[in-house]
């Protein structure tokens, strides 16, 4: 998968001053090296424009990576909501966001997600665009917050489905995560209010339209 990333990031990305500053944040303030990559950050611009999407929930800030190449999909007129656990990471990822110029269009809600999610969904909120890329244990939780939230034909791209080739390759050394990730593939592939199909990209997106 790396040698296939490195291909297709070196043939359709261009280099990005503004996302290498990004990276480079992230590393200053010791986090962790888990943003997205260029291309799976350009598929998530190209995905928001393509379907017009103004309202977008992230799950998972970190450094404010995804978050400006969600931005960059809606412009001047769409909205970012982002979850993030710790604070200090929210506060990096919108200084990130703010010098892309979308500080104004961006909220940051911290803490537990699965209990933004649930003030999110009390006050009756909706958006037609969902990222997740957070803790894998939960990502079925997500889903289907998500799912909740939805407006008819929203999209949900969720990161990291592919844990490195693991979840197909049964030789393969299991990480951390496999089995997490698999039994969320087999989820998301059998959901009834869910056409999915799996992006071999990076470490893997799904890319799900929401039937209601």
């Amino acid at each position: 998968m790396k040698q296939m990333n490195e291909y297709i990031d070196s043939l359709f990305t261009k280099k990005d001053i503004l996302l290498e500053e990004v990276i480079t944040s992230i590393e200053a303030h010791d986090m962790p090296s888990i943003s997205v990559s260029p291309s799976s950050g350009k598929l998530l611009t190209m995905l928001i424009s393509i379907s017009k999407a103004k309202s977008v929930l992230e799950i998972g800030a970190l450094g404010g990576y995804s978050g400006i190449c969600l931005a960059r999909g809606f412009g001047e007129k769409g909205k970012l909501t982002s979850l993030e656990l710790k604070e200090e990471y929210a506060e990096l990822a919108y200084e990130n966001v703010k010098k892309a110029g979308f500080g104004h269009q961006v909220t940051y809600m911290t803490g537990e997600a699965l209990h933004s999610l649930e003030q999110l969904a009390a006050s009756n909120q909706r958006f037609d665009f969902f990222f997740i890329d957070a803790d894998k244990g939960n990502y079925e939780h997500y889903l289907e917050y998500c799912i909740q939230l939805a407006e008819p034909n929203a999209l949900i791209v969720t990161d990291n489905v592919l844990q490195g080739g693991s979840v197909a390759d049964p030789e393969c050394k299991t990480r951390r995560h496999t089995e997490f990730m698999k039994e969320f593939n087999k989820k998301v592939a059998s959901h009834p209010q869910l056409d999915s199909l799996i992006v071999p990209i990076g470490d893997g997106l799904t890319v799900s339209v929401v039937k209601k």
